[in-house]
C-alpha cells in the first residue's frame, strides 16, 4: 500500500483532563439535579429556561417554523426509515419448543427495554436527521418510553425548530432541552423533573462520549462514537469528481472526519485530490472541509482490489463504498466484513444512508465495525432465555450438572441440582 496523500496522526484520544471534567459534571448533576442542568444549560447555550421538558405548544410553534416542503421530506426519510425497522423487526423472532433432549423446553423471548434516551447534537449543524434514525427504530422496537433532548440554539431557550418538528414526527414521548455530559448524567441517575431509562444512544462530541463512557454499567449504550470517517474503494473506472464529492461531505462534519480514498489507480487518486481542490472554493463549508480534509483526507495506491479488502477490513470504517467495474463488486462485497454501512456502487451516494434511504447512520467509528454494527431495531431488544423441564429431564440432566458442580468445587450448586431427584 502506497501512499498519494498523507494524513496527519491522531493525537490520543483519551484525554485524561477531559475525562476528570466529565466526572465533575456527572457529579454535579447527581447531587443537585435539575439545579445543575439549568446552571450548565445557561453556561453552555445561554439558556435560561425554566423547564426543561418540551411542551405540546412549542411542538406546534415548531411546525409553523418549518417549510411545508422541509416537513414533507422529514415525513418521506420517516416512512424509508420506518419500514425498513419494522422490517428488521420482523426478522428477528423468538424461539421456543426446542428441546435437547426429551422433557426440556428451551427458547428465548425478544423484548423490548423499557426506556430509552435519543441524544441528538446540536454542535455545528441541526442534525435532526439524527432524531428520525434514533427514535424511529426504538418504536418500532416496542420502546414503551422513547425520550430525546438536545441542546437549546446558542442564546436561545429553544431546540432548533427542524429537530423538534423530526423528534416528533420520529414519535418521541417525550423531549427535553440540554445536551452534554451533564445529559447523559441527568438520564442515567435521574433528576426531579427526569426519569433515568435503560439506554442511551446517538453521537455526540467528546464531552458526551466520555460521559456515555463513564455511565456505561447504570446505563446501557448503543457505543463509543468517534469523529465520522468515510472509506471509498475505487478501481479508477468511475467519476473522480463524484468521489471527491463523497469525501467532502464527510469532511465537513467537523475539523476531526476523515474521508479516505484507496484505489488501484494512481492516476484516479491524483485527479480525486484535484477534484477535492476545485469543489471546495465552491463549498460554503469550507472553512471546515478544508482543513479536516488537510488535516486527516487520505488517498491510498493499493495493488490490487485484493489489497485495498485487507486494508478496509483491517481500518473497519464507519462509512465504506464500492466503486468498481460491476463485473468485480461481487467480489469486493463478498471480500470486505468490517464496515457500519455499505454503499455499493457509484449511484449509492452514502449521504443517501444519512438522511433518507432507510437504513440508520448512526454507526460505529475508529475500529469498533470490527465487533459492533449499528444502531438499529435490535438496539433497543433483549434477547432473554427461559427453560422448563419435565421430571424425567429433571432427573435425567441432575446428575450430569451434580458432577459438573463438584469438578468446579461449588457444592451448594451441586447439592441444588441433587435436592431434586431426593424429593
Amino acid at each position: 500500500m502506497q501512499t498519494i496523500k498523507e494524513a496527519k496522526p491522531r493525537t490520543e484520544a483519551e484525554n485524561l483532563e477531559r475525562a476528570a471534567l466529565v466526572t465533575g459534571i456527572i457529579n454535579k448533576v447527581r447531587a443537585e439535579g435539575d439545579a445543575a442542568l439549568a446552571g450548565y444549560n445557561e453556561q453552555f447555550d445561554g439558556c435560561v429556561r425554566p423547564s426543561l421538558r418540551v411542551t405540546q405548544e412549542e411542538i406546534r410553534a415548531a411546525y409553523e417554523q418549518v417549510s411545508e416542503e422541509m416537513i414533507a421530506d422529514m415525513q418521506k426519510a420517516a416512512a424509508n426509515i420506518r419500514a425498513f425497522a419494522e422490517a428488521q423487526r420482523a426478522s428477528m423472532h423468538e424461539l421456543s419448543g426446542f428441546a435437547p433432549a426429551p422433557g426440556m423446553d428451551l427458547g428465548h423471548r425478544i423484548i423490548p427495554v423499557s426506556s430509552c434516551l435519543c441524544y441528538v447534537p446540536g454542535g455545528n449543524y441541526p442534525l435532526y436527521s439524527t432524531a428520525l434514525m434514533l427514535g424511529i427504530p426504538a418504536k418500532a422496537a416496542g420502546v414503551e418510553r422513547v425520550c430525546a433532548c438536545s441542546p437549546a440554539v446558542k442564546g436561545t431557550d429553544h431546540i432548533e425548530p427542524k429537530t423538534l418538528v423530526a423528534m416528533d414526527i420520529a414519535g418521541v414521548d417525550e423531549i427535553y432541552v440540554t445536551g452534554g455530559a451533564q445529559a447523559i448524567a441527568a438520564f442515567t441517575y435521574g433528576t426531579a423533573s427526569i426519569e433515568p431509562v435503560d439506554i442511551i444512544v446517538g453521537p455526540g462530541n467528546a464531552f458526551v462520549t466520555e460521559a456515555k463512557k463513564q455511565c456505561y454499567g447504570k446505563v446501557g449504550i448503543d457505543f463509543l462514537a468517534g469523529p465520522s470517517e468515510v472509506m471509498v474503494i475505487a478501481d479508477g473506472t468511475g467519476d473522480p469528481a463524484i468521489t471527491a464529492a463523497d469525501l467532502l461531505a464527510q469532511s465537513e462534519h467537523d475539523f476531526l472526519a476523515k474521508g479516505i480514498l484507496v484505489t488501484t489507480d494512481r492516476t484516479f487518486g491524483l485527479k480525486v485530490v484535484a477534484c477535492v481542490e476545485e469543489q471546495l472554493t465552491e463549498l460554503d463549508t469550507a472553512n471546515i472541509a478544508a482543513q479536516s480534509w488537510a488535516d486527516h483526507g487520505e488517498v491510498l495506491l493499493a495493488d490490487d482490489l485484493a489489497d485495498a479488502i485487507r486494508y478496509a477490513n483491517n481500518y473497519a470504517p464507519e462509512h465504506l463504498e464500492i466503486n468498481v467495474r460491476p463485473e468485480d463488486e461481487a467480489y469486493v462485497v463478498d471480500g470486505v466484513r468490517n464496515y457500519g454501512s455499505l454503499f455499493i456502487g457509484q449511484n449509492t451516494a452514502e449521504v443517501f444512508g444519512d438522511y433518507a434511504s432507510g437504513t440508520n447512520h448512526t454507526l460505529p467509528t475508529l475500529g469498533a465495525a470490527r465487533y459492533t454494527g449499528g444502531v438499529y431495531v435490535g438496539t433497543f431488544l433483549k434477547t432473554c432465555t427461559y427453560q422448563r423441564f419435565t421430571d424425567d429431564a429433571m432427573r435425567g440432566l441432575a446428575p450430569v450438572v451434580e458432577r459438573l458442580a463438584h469438578g468446579e468445587g461449588l457444592s451448594g450448586h451441586a447439592r441444588a441440582a441433587k435436592i431434586r431427584t431426593e424429593k
